[in-house]
Parts: structure tokens; C-alpha cells; sequence
């Protein structure tokens, strides 16, 4: 895993010290079935049940470079799934800042809660409901974070972004999308074609 890490690094998907740092710190391995561990060197995605992965290493980096998260800052991390995201993004906003997970498939929110523990992390929950509705008790959020394709963004997501706050999230276009809240009711948008993802389940 580290020389897929410095691979990324070297191919520019990985840049932010911290963010480097916290992939060398939470290791893959320890968000996967065990017939899958030893395969975290892969960058490909990994099945963890359910017909969901663990995302692959490059996209995972790809898109949190894209959120640029900070310490204290509040994230809503949506399809957490085996909660490898999740425990990524509660390092690197260290104490003071908290990151939610969500994950619908009850199993899944149990197994990334569990493997997240294994970190001793205190500023990490998960929820098991739908992610589309994101989680309007906790908001507003600094970052959101979403690991599977919208049809359409889910406006509660947009209005639970704080003012200058960034939402990462696939489409079913297959692309991956960067939106920024500028004002109350003004978003600009980046796309980044060529990622496929598990849909979006809206219920």
C-alpha cells in the first residue's frame, strides 16, 4: 500500500500533505473482509458485501483532494459503506472537527462503525438511513462528501452545505462533480468526467 500511495502522489492525486498523511495512517486493510485483506495494494475496488466496495485508492484521492477538508471543520460523508472514507476524513479534521456517516444497508453501517473503532476515533458517527436526504439535525456541514451517483443532486444536500462550503459527488453521467455554494441560492459547479459508481439510492 505505501508504494500505491507514493504512486499517487507522484501521478498528482495525492497533494495535501495532510491528506497524504492520513492515507498512510488509516490503512485500507483495515476496511475490508477478511477474504479480501491482502488485496488493499490494488487500485481497483474492493466488494465488502452487498453488491458495494471499498472505492479504489485513486478515486478516493482524486475526490478528497477535490472536498479539501481542514481540521474542525463538520463533514457529512454519504455511502460511507466499509467506513474507510469515514475514519480518513475524522483524522484530518482531527478533535475539533466531526465527521457523519451514512450508510443505508444496516450490515454495511455496522461494519464501517466497527472498522472505524478500531482508530479509537471520537469525532466520527454513523447513521443507518437514506443518504439522499442527507441529515438536516446536524447541519449545516463544511464538506459533504458523496460515494455514489446521483441522477440528479439532491437539493437537501445543497441546502445542508454551509456558505463556501464544497460538495463532492458522482453523477450517473459518469462523472464526478465539484459544487461550491456561493451565496444562499447560487452554486458554481466543476465536472470531471470518466467514474463510475453504485447508484444513488433515493427512497
Amino acid at each position: 500500500m505505501e508504494r500505491l500511495i507514493s504512486q499517487l502522489v507522484s501521478d498528482g492525486y495525492l497533494r495535501t500533505p495532510a491528506i497524504i498523511n492520513s492515507f498512510h495512517k488509516i490503512k485500507r486493510s483495515d476496511f475490508l473482509p477478511e477474504n479480501e485483506v491482502g488485496k488493499e495494494s490494488f487500485n481497483t475496488p474492493l466488494p465488502i458485501g452487498y453488491g458495494q466496495t471499498n472505492s479504489q485508492p485513486l478515486t478516493v484521492a482524486f475526490m478528497i483532494e477535490l472536498l479539501k477538508p481542514k481540521p474542525g471543520q463538520k463533514i457529512l460523508d454519504i455511502g460511507c459503506g466499509s467506513g474507510w472514507t469515514s475514519a480518513i476524513l475524522a483524522d484530518i479534521v482531527g478533535p475539533g472537527g466531526r465527521v457523519f456517516g451514512i450508510e443505508r444497508i444496516p450490515e454495511l453501517k455496522d461494519f464501517g462503525q466497527k472498522n472505524a473503532a478500531k482508530y479509537c476515533l471520537e469525532n466520527v458517527e454513523f447513521f443507518c438511513q437514506d443518504g439522499s436526504r442527507g441529515l438536516p439535525d446536524y447541519a449545516p456541514f463544511d464538506r459533504i462528501l458523496v460515494s455514489a451517483a446521483a441522477h440528479e443532486i439532491p437539493n437537501a444536500l445543497k441546502d445542508q452545505l454551509k456558505l463556501g462550503g464544497r460538495l463532492v459527488i458522482p453523477t450517473a453521467a459518469q462523472d464526478v462533480r465539484l459544487i461550491k455554494k456561493i451565496s444562499s441560492n447560487k452554486f458554481s459547479e466543476n465536472v470531471y468526467p470518466g467514474f463510475v459508481f453504485v447508484p444513488l439510492i433515493v427512497e
